[in-house]
């Protein structure tokens, strides 16, 4: 009995060494804990049951034919007269981007909050969580409890039928719950107005009688705004800014349904501009959020920009930052002749990006006195299962806080 014991517990063992190359091969050694995705594969015949595949590891052989792929697109640069023309005209070619795909192009971000639950401010954090949880039973319930046969729709529209037929008062947003009844312009919140009745040392701006702000670089369509904004108004005391160099991005924010500015100010602004002030003065954002809007800037611009958003940060605020990483499948892509300079390039349209890497990332946080809470690659596979085609996506996602008490030598 013993020895039959052993065989099964040897065959295992070599059945799993076996495995082990093409599992290495597959996901990251690094692999990051949720939210940033589990779905991991480890069977590379099932490549095409999923759209995108998380926590990929390359090769030194896929990371060699990446770089050379690189180098080999970035031969040929932009014409030097080109190059000022699409960083002195920066503006005209988003603002022809939005007058042509309006708010069609990119879709909502409704991940923000599991990649960045640093968002809300904690208490809603928690209030968000516990709702979550909730669903999680409610559903566990549905299953033990239901048959189909009795509930034909329950596992067709989910959270949709027991919103419709067992919360009245709870909306969700983005799978979760909030109470209709609870949500209040910030105006019109108690705690605020005694706020207001207290001496102001400065003048009054917008969103100046909020507890907690937040401040979007590059907000576009406001395809992050309102998921946002949709948490925000069941968040007392919240206040969203938003603000794009290009005019028509923001007018398109401004008069969308959702808008409103109990909540949000939406603004033009140039972050290249250092010398272009805020509508709000310095050390008063608990966050700011930068995604996918660095890579737009000139690379030589982007340390100085990042120093001036340092400085709208409270102490103890949070810079969440996600881009496009090196060797991404989109750097990949460009042609002979886009190049502007090295990783940095121009897309047909006159709009520009360019592809970071976590020291890269690293260096200019840390630089404008920003602790590094996280920084790290989040490379996935992402497949086309109609025409089979698999594409190596590459982000770099970071978290950076501002210190609670400045270095003595930063005084000096």
């Amino acid at each position: 009995m013993k020895m039959n014991v052993i065989k099964r517990l040897s065959a295992s063992y070599l059945r799993k060494s076996k495995m082990m190359p093409e599992e290495k091969r597959c996901q990251s050694s690094r692999r990051p804990i949720a939210p940033l995705g589990s779905r991991i594969l480890t069977d590379p015949t099932k490549v095409f049951e999923h759209n995108m595949w998380d926590h990929m590891q390359w090769t030194q052989e896929e990371e060699e034919r990446a770089r050379e792929k690189a180098t080999e697109n970035s031969f040929v640069r932009v014409d030097p007269e080109d190059q000022d023309k699409y960083e002195r005209e920066a503006s005209k070619y988003w603002n022809e981007f939005y007058k042509i795909h309006k708010n069609n192009f990119f879709r909502d971000r409704n991940w923000l909050f599991l990649e960045f639950p640093e968002i809300l401010p904690k208490g809603r954090k928690d209030q968000m969580n516990t709702e979550e949880k909730f669903w999680d039973h409610a559903k566990l319930n549905a299953t033990n409890n239901c048959t189909n046969m009795s509930f034909p729709r329950m596992f067709e529209v989910g959270k949709d039928y027991c919103q419709n037929n067992l919360v009245d008062d709870l909306t969700s947003i983005q799978g979760l719950a909030y109470n209709k009844n609870q949500a209040e312009p910030v105006a019109d919140n108690k705690h605020i107005k005694n706020c207001e009745q207290e001496p102001v040392k400065q003048e009054s701006f917008p969103g100046s009688g909020a507890t907690y702000r937040i401040l979007e670089v590059g907000c576009g369509a406001g395809n992050s705004a309102f998921p946002i904004l949709k948490v925000m108004c069941n968040t007392p005391g919240a206040f969203l800014y938003c603000c794009d160099f290009a005019s028509e991005a923001v007018e398109l924010v401004k008069s969308h349904l959702s808008y409103n500015s109990a909540w949000c100010s939406a603004f033009v602004h140039d972050v290249c501009d250092d010398a272009l002030p805020y509508p709000f003065p310095d050390e008063i954002l608990d966050v700011i959020l930068l995604v996918f809007v660095l890579s737009a800037i000139h690379p030589d611009r982007m340390q100085t920009v990042v120093n001036r958003l340092a400085k709208l940060l409270k102490p103890g605020g949070m810079l969440l930052f996600r881009d496009y990483g090196r060797y991404d499948t989109s750097q990949l892509r460009f042609k002979k002749g886009h190049c502007l300079s090295e990783n940095f390039y121009v897309r047909g349209d006159g709009t520009r990006v360019y592809f970071f890497t976590e020291d890269e990332v690293h260096n200019m946080f840390t630089q404008a006195g920003l602790i590094e809470v996280q920084n790290l690659v989040d490379r996935r596979l992402q497949v086309n299962r109609k025409k089979k085609v698999k594409m190596q996506r590459v982000w770099i996602q970071g978290k950076f806080q501002k210190p609670f008490q400045q270095p003595q030598n930063s005084h000096q």
